[in-house]
C-alpha cells in the first residue's frame, strides 16, 4: 500500500473514531475493551532444496513463526490451514514454479507479502513476479543482511495492513454499537413523543364524554322519572358517548399500529358527516368559551381518502389553536370547497407570513379538498411562523399547551398526501388551509 493510501486510511478512521469516542461513555468502554494483538508474524518458506530452506530457518526461527514447504502442493495447502503474512518463494521448483505457487497463493491468501529468490534470473521471471505483485526479488546465494531487511521489511507492512484491517473492523463494530444505541435513544423518544401525543389527540373526545355525562348526571338528579323526551335526550347523548370512545379507540390503535410500523387502508370517509362529529366535539370544548365559532358543510359532499378520526383531528387541534391564540373573545370559522382541478402551486405565494407544508407529498389530482380554519385572533409574528410546526413547541403558558397540536397536525396531513399553507398577519388573525386527495361519492363505491 503507498504512502498516500496509509495516509488515507488513517485520516478515514480518525475522521470516524474520534466522534465515536466522544459520543458516550458505554462506547468509549467498548474502545478500551482488548488492545491489537501482538504476535510474531508467520512466514513461509517454499524451496525444493534442503540447504537454502535450513538456512532461512535458522536465520528467521527466533524472530517469526516458521513453516517450511518443499514444493508448490505443500505450500498452498499450509497457506489453506494457517494465516500466513510473508512467503519466500524458489521460483525454480520441480513441478510447480515458484511463480506459479504465487499465483495459486494469490487466490488462498489475497494479502499475503511474497519475495522471490532464484539463482537464475530472467526478464521474463521478473515481469511475472511483478505481475502477481511480489514485494522484492533476490539472486541465489543471497546474504544474510540482504534477505532479512526484505524479510522484515515485507513483515512490517504486512503487519501494518493487518493492524489496519483488524482497526478497521474494531470501528465498523464501534459504528453499529453507536448506530444500536442510537437507533434505541430514538424508538425511546418516538415512543415519548407518542404516547405524549396519544394523550394530546385522545384529550378531545375525552372532554366531550366527560361533558356528555356531567349533562347525563345532571338530568337524572333533577328528575325522579324519566318522561319520553328524557329518555330521547338520554340516547342521543349515549349516542354521542359512544361515538367518541370508538374515537378514542380508533385513535389509539392507529398509534399502537405507527409503533409497529404497519399501514392501514384508510375508508373513504364522507367529509360532512366529519365536519358534523367536529362541531359536536368543538361545541362542548372548553376552549369555546365566549369565541364565536361558525362551521360551513361542503357545498357538494366528497369522500376524503384519509383516515376519518385523522381529519377530525387535524381541524380540532387547528380550531382549539385558533380559540387559545388571543385572549379576547373573537370569531373561528371552519369551511371547506372542492377542487375540480390539480391546484395550482405557482398561485400560492411564501414569505414572512406565509408558509407551504408537505408541497412534495401532497397527491394533487383532481378533485381536491380544500378545507380552511380562519380566526380574528391576534395572528402569528414572523420570527414565530417558522417554529410553530416543531414538537413541543408552544407560546402558551405551562398549563395551557404541550406544544404538539400543530405538530400532529403537520404529520397527519403529510400521511394521508396532504399539504398545508399558513397565512398570517400579525394583529388581525390567520388562515390554515389544508388540500386533500377526494373522491365523488360514485367513486368511493366502485
Amino acid at each position: 500500500m503507498s504512502t498516500d493510501g496509509f495516509s488515507l486510511v488513517f485520516e478515514v478512521m480518525s475522521a470516524v473514531v474520534d466522534p465515536i469516542v466522544q459520543a458516550d461513555t458505554a462506547i468509549s468502554g467498548l474502545i478500551a475493551a482488548t488492545p491489537l494483538p501482538k504476535r510474531r508474524g508467520t512466514l513461509l518458506v517454499v524451496d525444493d532444496e534442503e540447504g537454502p530452506r535450513m538456512s532461512l530457518r535458522v536465520i528467521f526461527k527466533d524472530t517469526y513463526d516458521l513453516l517450511m514447504a518443499e514444493d508448490g502442493p505443500s505450500a498452498i495447502e499450509l497457506a489453506q490451514k494457517h494465516d500466513i503474512d510473508v512467503a519466500i518463494l524458489d521460483i525454480r521448483m520441480a513441478g510447480m514454479s515458484g511463480i506459479e505457487v504465487l499465483e495459486r497463493l494469490r487466490f488462498v491468501k489475497p494479502e499475503i507479502e511474497a519475495i522471490m529468490i532464484t539463482a537464475f534470473e530472467t526478464t521474463d521471471t521478473i515481469r511475472q513476479a511483478l505481475r502477481l505483485r511480489a514485494c522484492d526479488y533476490i539472486n541465489k546465494p543471497f546474504d544474510i543482511s540482504t534477505i532479512r531487511s526484505a524479510v522484515n521489511g515485507a513483515m512490517q507492512r504486512r503487519m501494518l495492513e493487518s493492524e489496519i484491517h483488524s482497526s478497521a473492523e474494531k470501528v465498523h463494530e464501534l459504528i453499529g454499537e453507536l448506530q444500536s444505541q442510537r437507533i434505541g435513544e430514538q424508538i425511546e423518544r418516538t415512543r415519548g413523543d407518542i404516547y405524549a401525543s396519544i394523550i394530546h389527540d385522545i384529550n378531545g373526545p375525552l372532554t366531550v364524554i366527560s361533558g356528555f355525562v356531567q349533562l347525563l348526571n345532571k338530568k337524572l338528579n333533577r328528575t325522579s322519572r324519566l318522561e319520553l323526551e328524557d329518555l330521547e335526550f338520554i340516547k342521543e347523548r349515549l349516542r354521542v358517548i359512544e361515538r367518541q370512545v370508538a374515537n378514542c379507540i380508533d385513535i389509539s390503535r392507529r398509534y399502537l399500529g405507527f409503533l409497529r410500523q404497519q399501514t392501514d387502508e384508510a375508508a373513504p370517509a364522507g367529509l360532512n358527516q366529519l365536519l358534523a362529529d367536529l362541531e359536536q366535539l368543538v361545541r362542548v370544548h372548553p376552549s369555546l368559551q365566549e369565541n364565536e365559532f361558525r362551521l360551513t358543510p361542503v357545498a357538494n359532499d366528497v369522500f376524503v381518502s384519509i383516515n376519518g378520526t385523522d381529519i377530525i383531528q387535524i381541524l380540532l387541534n387547528l380550531v382549539v389553536n385558533a380559540f387559545q391564540c388571543a385572549a379576547q373573545p373573537h370569531l373561528v370559522e371552519v369551511g371547506g370547497e372542492v377542487l375540480t382541478a390539480p391546484l395550482d402551486l405557482t398561485q400560492i405565494k411564501e414569505g414572512p407570513n406565509a408558509r407551504l407544508l408537505n408541497v412534495e407529498s401532497l397527491k394533487n389530482t383532481a378533485p381536491l379538498v380544500k378545507l380552511w380554519v380562519r380566526d380574528t385572533g391576534g395572528g402569528i409574528a414572523p420570527e414565530v411562523l417558522p417554529k410553530i410546526f416543531q414538537p413541543y413547541f408552544t407560546t402558551k403558558g405551562p398549563r395551557q399547551g404541550t406544544g404538539l397540536g400543530l405538530n400532529i397536525v403537520h404529520r397527519l396531513i403529510k400521511e394521508g398526501s396532504g399539504a398545508l399553507h399558513i397565512h398570517t398577519q400579525f394583529g388581525e388573525g390567520t388562515t390554515f388551509t389544508i388540500y386533500l386527495p377526494a373522491s365523488t361519492a360514485a367513486d368511493s363505491v366502485k
